[in-house]
Parts: structure tokens; C-alpha cells; sequence
């Protein structure tokens, strides 16, 4: 579902903020096609709460996402945006949309 992301003044990046309830947890990363899925990118942090959160920059566009925690698969049960992927599991889906002028 990878599209192609173009920052320019019309698009500029945009802050997506990814929040997990996980109390229980000792590690979340947030993984997805914006980071190659790779762990050493994204870790999140644990709130005093026990939501684990994790704010990033992303162009606009469609990006494929899900959270490793605790080394174990966990797609966010705050998103109903999903999407099969290549191990025929699925995904969450996060859409980033383009700023548009004021008044339009």
C-alpha cells in the first residue's frame, strides 16, 4: 500500500501522534512502512498512565502500521483502518492528509 510521499510547501510533514493502552507492557515500537519496520527507530515511552506514546513527522499520504510489544504483534485497537499484508495477517492503516488552504 506504499505510496509516494513528497514533502513540499504544499505537503509539509505533519505530526501523527501513535498512543498505545498497554499497562502492562515493558516495551512498545511503533513499527510500520514509514520506518522500514525497523525496531531501533521508534521506541515509544510509558506515561505515568500506562499509554504508551510515540509522536513522529510524516508526509501526507497512506502508511502501514502496527506495535511490537513486548516482542509479540499488536495491531491498535483505537484505529478500525486495516489491511491485509504479505504474511496474510493484517496491518492498521493511518491516513495523512494534505493541509489544505484556509476556507477550502
Amino acid at each position: 500500500m506504499a505510496n509516494k510521499k513528497a514533502t513540499s510547501p504544499k505537503n509539509p510533514v505533519r505530526k501523527v501522534t501513535f498512543t498505545l493502552d498497554a499497562p502492562q507492557a515493558a516495551e512498545v515500537i511503533l513499527m510500520g512502512d514509514f520506518n522500514q519496520w525497523n525496531p531501533q527507530k521508534h521506541p515509544m515511552k510509558r506515561g505515568s498512565d500506562g499509554k504508551w506514546q510515540k509522536t513522529i513527522m510524516l508526509a501526507p499520504g497512506h502508511y502501514q502500521y502496527k506495535f511490537l510489544v513486548d516482542g509479540k504483534w499488536r495491531r491498535d485497537p483505537a484505529n478500525e483502518r486495516v489491511c491485509t499484508n504479505s504474511f496474510g495477517t493484517m496491518n492498521n492503516v493511518v491516513m495523512v492528509a494534505a493541509k489544505t488552504p484556509a476556507g477550502n
